[in-house]
């Protein structure tokens, strides 16, 4: 009984662990988008548009 619950219980750390992963990715990938409008502002801003 105990192995089957010790069981479960890694099987959802194991879950969670995948899933803070995606949130992370995520959470890169909207930062990028972000320094990449920055970016072309500023270019915008030195060539004069």
């Amino acid at each position: 009984m105990t192995r089957k619950i010790l069981a479960v219980l890694m099987a959802l750390g194991l879950l969670g662990s995948l899933a803070a992963c995606n949130t992370f990715a995520g959470a890169g990938k909207d930062i990028q988008r972000g320094g990449e409008v920055v970016e072309d502002a500023a270019k915008d801003a030195q060539s004069g548009y």
